[in-house]
């Protein structure tokens, strides 16, 4: 379906848009920082998970429906922001627990609602949403055909190696992070980093245009 040129140059470019500094980086990081490994892998999962919708959208072209309305796209920036902003309130109302009960909002969740967070967070950017729809494409050789299906394994592949970098991030920034929240009120402040950050990107992509 893909050369092998088109697949290690689409990779080779992936793997260098992904580990570039991000709002998904920064997200993944602080969530690592703030909740532990664990959470910060899957966090990072559902982050790269959301990327198989905008592949989808891709696909069937509703992105460029997306992009060419103003309304659409305007209503997609304000809810991602407004949902980014909510997360980040609620760590910012964290009290710091310890590593056993601290998630977004407080008490600890369980991953698979971390993971479902990671992927609405990435999922409901419109900036996503856009890159998608203008990067894909430009790895497609019409001369092979099946362009749909050749899109459909581009998004799959990125959604792939970002999974694998994203956990990696979060991993790692976990790691620090169970170090330094040992002490009760470092981890308070960690908690408050982190929700500075999920707070920011919200705005940003709110105000953005």
């Amino acid at each position: 379906m893909l050369t092998d040129t088109q697949f290690l140059g689409f990779l080779l470019a992936a793997v260098l848009i992904t580990v570039a500094p991000g709002p998904d980086n920064l997200m993944v990081l602080g969530m690592g920082m703030a909740r532990g490994r664990r959470q910060g892998i899957a966090f990072g999962l559902g982050c790269a998970s959301g990327c198989l919708s905008h592949t989808v959208l891709a696909v069937l072209g509703v992105s460029a429906l997306i992009a060419a309305s103003p309304l659409a796209f305007g209503l997609l920036r304000v809810g991602g922001g407004a949902y980014l902003v909510w997360l980040g309130i609620g760590a910012l109302r964290s009290r710091g627990a310890g590593p056993t009960q601290r998630a977004v909002g407080g008490a600890q969740q369980p991953l698979r609602r971390l993971f479902a967070r990671g992927v609405m967070a990435n999922a409901i950017n419109p900036k996503v949403v856009l890159f998608f729809l203008s990067f894909l494409p430009q790895f497609v050789d019409p001369a092979h055909g099946h362009v749909a299906w050749q899109m459909a394994a581009l998004g799959v592949t990125f959604t792939l190696q970002a999974a694998v970098l994203f956990a990696l991030i979060g991993a790692f920034s976990g790691s620090i992070g169970q170090r330094l929240k040992r002490n009760p009120r470092l981890g308070q402040w960690l908690d408050r980093v982190a929700g500075m950050v999920f707070v920011g990107l919200g705005l940003k992509l709110i105000a953005s245009r």
